[in-house]
């Protein structure tokens, strides 16, 4: 039932993380290589959208809140900012994610524990990603 995006190294550097650790999921013209310190995975043939989906899947967000975006100039969400949303399981308009103004974005990326490039060619679609706390056997589904 693992999505296969998942690869076993993705799995491990999840598995690792604590409660509120990060992981950015980021386009193709991100500085991954610059920003990630060597903790970086590369999953070029997949959106930002599409890799965000398979992480909540296994990893459930923090609420304070468990999702950040790089903020466009433009006021209005993105269309691909709204498919991070959607993928993270949040509506817009949620408290459950935040805009960031992107070099404050960077800064916490250069923070996270790993850094997830895509082959997403749209704009802004970064998604910085906080783990909540894993809940009991039974407690989360």
């Amino acid at each position: 039932g693992i999505d296969p995006v998942l690869t076993g190294r993705l799995l491990e550097a999840l598995d690792a993380m604590g409660h509120t650790d990060s992981v950015v999921i980021a386009d193709a013209h991100f500085p991954a290589a610059r920003l990630a310190g060597g903790h970086q995975v590369d999953l070029p043939g997949l959106s930002t959208p599409r890799v965000l989906r398979a992480i909540c899947s296994v990893l459930p967000l923090d609420d304070a809140p468990g999702l950040d975006l790089m903020a466009s100039p433009n006021p209005d969400l993105l269309d691909v900012q709204r498919e991070l949303v959607e993928a993270a399981g949040l509506e817009t308009g949620d408290q459950g994610y935040e805009l960031v103004e992107r070099f404050a974005f960077y800064d916490r990326a250069a923070q996270a524990q790993l850094i997830i490039r895509t082959g997403e060619t749209r704009i802004y679609g970064n998604a910085l990603v906080r783990k909540g706390v894993v809940p009991s056997t039974g407690d989360w589904a």
